[in-house]
């Protein structure tokens, strides 16, 4: 099962071993080009003063010990030696990892959606997409403008890179059902500028995405860059591992009764995508704080999750106001928290609500991928490509 701490311990000893057969064949080609240079010298001191030519560039190899995250002073094209191995071992994974929403059939959905869903479970399904389209849009500039271009480690860009991808897979993703289920695209894109408890949410990522998207930014001012850390936390421990996760949590509850299992299917690929992305964002933010000593006012960090809880709160009452069987909005919120919990515990924060319980006791197994497939209700897919992916 998959592990929501550790996204890639399983990968880690195989990941030593190929880095180490790696190195091996690194150094051996390192000795070969010695060779080559050395007989290159030799050659060259036998030529006469005539044809000798202007001498090449002597820049200083890229050290592995000077590499920073963010600030760094080596060369950016460079990717090897690795300062950050575990930022490769991310893109390894994610690489193995593949699907398309035109993998999974929908009729299922839209029989379910016109003939079996109430009004209350549609007014849920309609909300949560509408919700989903904006905030994958929102992840992918946050990643794509805000975050990447300050990244001075190469294998941190590449994941990225790799996660931009990834973020507009899942708005194609939310679109591919919107379609299939036949909605009216306009009104159901436009419900996040209209719904308050919807707008709300999405206003306060793009506070924080505006206030690190300046061309005049400069992360070596103290108070700039602690701006900056808090908005990656935000991004990484809140947006996408903490909202995310109660995003899809009512489409399961709706999985799990046999209802828009077409829907559900894709969300649990969507979330495979996503346990990645968060993990890779809170080390990302770790391993700033302490390359750089930052200290961020522990009363920013309660404001920031205090905030994210009340907005929580006004969207589970929005989309939750009328319950549905086996979800209510008070689930939603409890697990919101709970879930808060531990990502601050990633974090490195105070637990902002102590004593929070796990209300979906369900949702772990139920974001499983199970592999056994009925084929006549959807197409057979692994999940994965170039490789076994083992999540245990």
């Amino acid at each position: 099962m998959l592990n929501w701490d550790d996204p890639l311990a399983a990968f880690n000893d195989t990941s030593n071993k190929t880095r180490t057969t790696e190195n091996a064949i690194h150094a051996e080609h390192i000795l070969e080009h010695q060779k080559h240079f050395d007989l290159k010298d030799k050659l060259s001191k036998t030529k006469s003063p005539e044809t000798e030519t202007a001498p090449q560039s002597t820049m200083e190899p890229v050290r592995t010990d000077d590499k920073r995250v963010i600030n760094g002073l080596t060369d950016i094209n460079q990717l090897a030696p690795f300062k950050y191995p575990w930022a490769w071992d991310f893109f390894l994974n994610a690489n193995k990892n593949h699907w398309t929403p035109l993998d999974i059939n929908m009729s299922k959905d839209v029989h379910d959606y016109q003939h079996r869903m109430t009004v209350e479970e549609k007014h849920v399904y309609e909300n949560v997409l509408s919700y989903l389209t904006t905030s994958d849009i929102l992840a992918m500039r946050n990643v794509g403008l805000a975050v990447m271009e300050k990244m001075t480690a190469p294998e941190l860009q590449i994941y990225q890179a790799r996660q931009v991808y990834e973020e507009a897979l899942h708005t194609w993703t939310y679109q591919h059902c919107i379609e299939s289920i036949g909605l009216e695209q306009g009104e159901i894109y436009n419900r996040y500028r209209v719904v308050p408890a919807i707008n709300q949410k999405i206003q306060l990522a793009n506070n924080k995405i505006n206030s690190v998207l300046r061309a005049d930014i400069d992360l070596t001012d103290k108070d700039e860059l602690e701006n900056f850390v808090l908005s990656y936390t935000f991004f990484a421990g809140i947006f996408e591992g903490c909202w995310f996760y109660n995003g899809f949590s009512p489409i399961f509850a709706l999985q799990r009764r046999g209802l828009m299992t077409g829907t559900a299917e894709q969300l649990q690929y969507i979330m495979r995508d996503e346990v990645l992305h968060c993990a890779f964002g809170i080390r990302v933010v770790n391993q700033i704080i302490a390359e750089n000593n930052v200290q961020i006012d522990p009363a920013q960090i309660k404001s920031m999750w205090e905030e994210a809880e009340a907005a929580e709160i006004d969207y589970a009452h929005y989309i939750l106001r009328d319950p549905i069987i086996g979800y209510n909005a008070e689930d939603h919120i409890e697990q919101f928290r709970f879930i808060a919990n531990r990502r601050a515990r990633q974090l490195k924060h105070k637990e902002p609500f102590p004593g929070a319980e796990n209300r979906l006791n369900w949702l772990d197994e139920q974001a499983n991928l199970r592999k056994e497939k009925n084929f006549f209700e959807t197409r057979v897919t692994e999940y994965q490509t170039g490789g076994s992916l083992n999540w245990e």
